[in-house]
């Protein structure tokens, strides 16, 4: 990569891996879409809006849904909104740019300045979409047809794509994409994300903090462990609250900020009520429960 490209190393407030700084410079600077997989609450969304605030880019966002279609990213023609104005309204209605709406990449692709795009979630659309995504990306143009207006990109986008992990992704569009799995931050590194968020915490309450978390993830019977967004969270709560280093020892107060299944409540009160009292299953949940509310 040319020393006079401006590489991405992170944001002031998200903390990127020396790994994960590496992997998008290259996306860049092939021109290939960046996949990005990793545990919900990992940053993959976050992502894309670190590298647009890093390399002062716009933002460009499309949220997949089951029922994306590729070439709904490049536009879309209001035949409705058209019919209406006809039928109830003064305006002029025979040009009809006045009722094409271009969609996200449409956007990315009309822009006079690089942008970044974020394709969010393309697991939920069906199987046919990475693959007519990527058929449009390679393109870099596409004509409107009912105008015959032929729009062509100026400079290619930074496409990141996120993927929880839902279904299988095909081979040709695996083969096309630089690809990163985030990785669930080590302790280390999570410290170095909360003091990003908070700044000037005791050493004493974040090392509590960080010692309760771990723990609750260390606990592999529960069905959604908490994650880095959760953390972060509690952590608010904890100091909305001012609840003290005393009895963060001794308990997790407002447990339902980091677990939110209810069986998983329930089976993190009965690992902890076992390493307390060294029985299986409290007498009582309601009662032994009130230390994490």
């Amino acid at each position: 990569m040319s020393s006079t490209v401006k590489r991405y190393q992170g944001s002031d407030d998200y903390i990127a891996s020396e790994e994960l700084a590496n992997i998008v410079n290259a996306a860049i600077a092939l021109g290939r879409p960046l996949l990005v997989r990793g545990e919900p609450g990992t940053g993959k969304t976050l992502l894309a809006m670190s590298i647009a605030k890093a390399l002062n880019k716009k933002l460009i966002v499309w949220n997949i849904k089951s029922t994306s279609k590729a070439k709904d990213g490049l536009y879309v023609y209001d035949t409705v909104q058209r019919l209406n104005d006809a039928r109830f309204g003064d305006k002029d209605v025979s040009n009809i740019e006045n009722y094409i709406r271009l969609g996200e990449l449409g956007q990315a692709f009309a822009s006079d300045e690089q942008v970044v795009l974020l394709i969010d979630e393309i697991d939920k659309a069906d199987i046919e979409f990475p693959n007519d995504l990527l058929n449009e990306l390679d393109e870099m143009s596409f004509k409107i047809i009912e105008t015959g207006r032929e729009i062509k990109a100026k400079t290619r986008p930074i496409v990141i794509i996120t993927s929880n992990n839902e279904k299988e992704l095909p081979d040709a569009f695996l083969r096309r994409c630089v690809f990163h799995y985030i990785e669930f931050p080590d302790r280390e590194l999570m410290r170095r994300i909360v003091e990003v968020h908070y700044p000037n915490l005791e050493e004493k309450f974040i090392n509590q903090v960080l010692d309760k978390f771990y723990e609750l993830r260390s606990i592999n019977t529960l069905k959604k462990k908490p994650s880095t967004s959760e953390l972060i969270d509690w952590i608010g709560v904890l100091l909305r609250f001012g609840i003290s280093e005393e009895r963060l020892a001794e308990e997790i107060p407002f447990l339902g900020t980091l677990v939110k299944k209810e069986q998983d409540l329930m089976e993190v009160i009965r690992v902890e009520h076992q390493k307390a009292y060294g029985e299986a299953n409290p007498k009582s949940y309601e009662t032994f429960g009130r230390r994490y509310y």
